[in-house]
Formats: C-alpha cells, sequence, structure tokens
C-alpha cells in the first residue's frame, strides 16, 4: 500500500513540475516558439533550401525550398543580427528554421547565409544578417501576399535587400 501510494505521489508532482513549466503567462514577454511558429523551409529531410524564382513584379526574389516567398522585418536588425517577432507574431511569420545541414543554395551567395538564434534558443536562417520569414497567409508557391503588410515587412532579393516596391497585381494582405 505504501509503495501505491509512493507511485501515485511522485506521479503528481511530476506532473505538477510539468504544468508549471508549462507557462500560461503573458505569451508576448518570452513567447517560447513551438514547432509550428517555425517554419521547415527545406527539402523535408530537415535540410534548408533557399532559391531564387520569379515573383509577382518584383524580379528575382528569394523563396524556399517549397517555392515561397521570404520576407525580411524592419524591426529586425542585421548588424548584430537579431529577431524582434516573437509571439503573435510567430503565429502570422514563422520564422525559417535553420537546417540540421549544409544549406542548398540556387542563386544565393552561399556569403550573405547565415543564422541568428532567437530568445528560444532555436535557429533561424539570416540573410545579409536579417532574419528570414515566411508570411502565413502565403499558401502556395509564388504568392507575396505579405508585402509591405504594416509598412514593415519585405521581399528580399537575392543580394540579401528588402525589395519595397509593390507588386502591381497583389494588394498586400
Amino acid at each position: 500500500m505504501k509503495r501505491i501510494a509512493f507511485v501515485l505521489g511522485a506521479a503528481v508532482l511530476g506532473l505538477s513540475a510539468l504544468t508549471a513549466c508549462g507557462g500560461g503567462g503573458d505569451d508576448s514577454a518570452t513567447a517560447p516558439q513551438s514547432s509550428t511558429s517555425q517554419s521547415d523551409s527545406g527539402t523535408g529531410s530537415g535540410e534548408l533550401k533557399l532559391a531564387t524564382a520569379d515573383v509577382g513584379d518584383f524580379g528575382k526574389i528569394v523563396v524556399d525550398g517549397t517555392g515561397r516567398t521570404l520576407y525580411v522585418f524592419d524591426k529586425d536588425t542585421a548588424s548584430p543580427s537579431k529577431s524582434n517577432c516573437e509571439g503573435d507574431c510567430l503565429a502570422k511569420w514563422p520564422a525559417v528554421a535553420a537546417g540540421t545541414g549544409t544549406p542548398q543554395l540556387d542563386g544565393v551567395d552561399a556569403s550573405l547565409v547565415g543564422t541568428v538564434t532567437r530568445s528560444d534558443g532555436s535557429k533561424q536562417v539570416t540573410l545579409a544578417g536579417l532574419p528570414l520569414y515566411l508570411f502565413a497567409s502565403d499558401t502556395k508557391a509564388g504568392d507575396a501576399k505579405g508585402q509591405a503588410v504594416g509598412g514593415v515587412w519585405w521581399v528580399v532579393g537575392a543580394d540579401g535587400k528588402k525589395i519595397t516596391k509593390q507588386d502591381s497585381g497583389n494588394s498586400g494582405y
């Protein structure tokens, strides 16, 4: 009987500890990144791929391994690299996660590609120092619905520079 009480007590204490670690506080301050808020932008094997594609009126821009448009955020910094998209922002703008191996690049200069460690310890891909993101409302290759959203989100060229022109066929949001 003591053994059963001991096992049940240990289980309750263990669950209490796990629940306490789960948070429940304000997401905007320290929002841990879940697996759904970070993009698998690779080939499906945890390997990152960056390429260029002609999208809309932007010319050649950087896309992920599935052809989805990548973006940079004006509130991030390039030197030093820092991501300032946390909490609810990551739900709309998933961070491009660094793969487990050497990234596959097609039309993107390898010297411009790097990573930044996010506040939750995960690694995010950077281009010319700026963290890269997807836009959740872009549902297929060639979409660029995130361009100029809030006046702070931009598609990025292969040179790592944001492109601020508007696409004549895209309303932006």
